[in-house]
């Protein structure tokens, strides 16, 4: 029997709190592929947005992944604190003994455009969308212990770089950064033997849009489909094994060729 591609591997998943989102398929996943992984979820967030929050989702979503002989455990926190990353990894480091992986997949969202932008709503997209992330990788890069293969870090981008976003401008600000500084993180930790990539899932059904967004994306797609979460999972799987490992510094679009339109 081949052992699984993540077999004793850790790998720490942020922005897991609805079950049918994005940050739930890739668990699903990297739990298939035989890693441990440390959940985090912070459904307030969610309860603010229009598609709601998902009572108790990230909580039945441990007990399915346990249930199948899965190693998780789940941190719930407000990755807008500034101590929040560091105790993230720190918790995921208690829990296994070592954390070889980060997939920074959490968001905050915020719908404003140029006239109805305001400075709170940008400095909150800021700390939870780029802040933490930068945070996260560099309490994962302090911890990493380099004599380990499988040093990986995966950011998630919008589809700002391939067209204008002009309703959302504090969350695309936030989310381009993001690519922006995926480069420099690869080039400084390559040395290390680690990894960093951004991933653009394009527009992926994970329950927000209404039956008119369905059908005008589904429409323009030339897969003649909105993502799912599991194509994007497919992605995050390979790029946190070692068949990846010469691809470093790189935005990938996984979006059935919707940036290429």
């Amino acid at each position: 029997m081949h052992p699984q591609p993540l077999q004793d591997r850790v790998v720490v998943i942020t922005g897991a709190s609805r079950r049918i989102g994005i940050g739930a398929a890739l668990a699903r996943r990297a739990v298939a592929d035989g890693a441990a992984v440390l959940l985090h979820s912070w459904s307030p967030h969610d309860a603010e947005q229009p598609w709601g929050a998902d009572a108790g989702g990230a909580d039945a979503l441990l007990d399915e992944l346990r249930s199948g002989g899965g190693r998780v455990e789940h941190v719930a926190c407000d990755l807008a604190a500034p101590d929040a990353p560091g105790a993230l990894v720190r918790a995921a480091r208690d829990a296994f003994g070592h954390v070889d992986a980060l997939v920074a997949n959490h968001a905050r969202s915020a719908a404003q455009d140029l006239e109805h932008l305001t400075a709170d709503e940008l400095d909150r997209c800021h700390a939870v969308n780029t802040r933490a992330t930068l945070l996260l990788a560099q309490a994962f890069a302090a911890q990493h212990d380099d004599a380990r293969d499988g040093g990986r870090i995966v950011l998630f981008t919008s589809g700002q770089y391939h067209g204008a976003m002009p309703a959302e401008l504090p969350y695309v600000t936030s989310k381009a950064a993001l690519q922006g500084v995926t480069k420099s993180l690869a080039v400084h930790l390559a040395p290390r033997r680690i990894t960093v990539n951004c991933v653009d899932p394009g527009p992926t059904d994970t329950g927000y849009a209404d039956a008119d967004a369905q059908a005008a994306v589904a429409a323009a797609s030339p897969g003649g489909r909105w993502g799912r979460p599991t194509d994007v999972a497919r992605l995050v799987a390979w790029l946190l094994g070692d068949e990846s490992a010469w691809v470093t510094g790189q935005t990938i679009a996984s979006d059935g060729g919707w940036s290429a339109r």
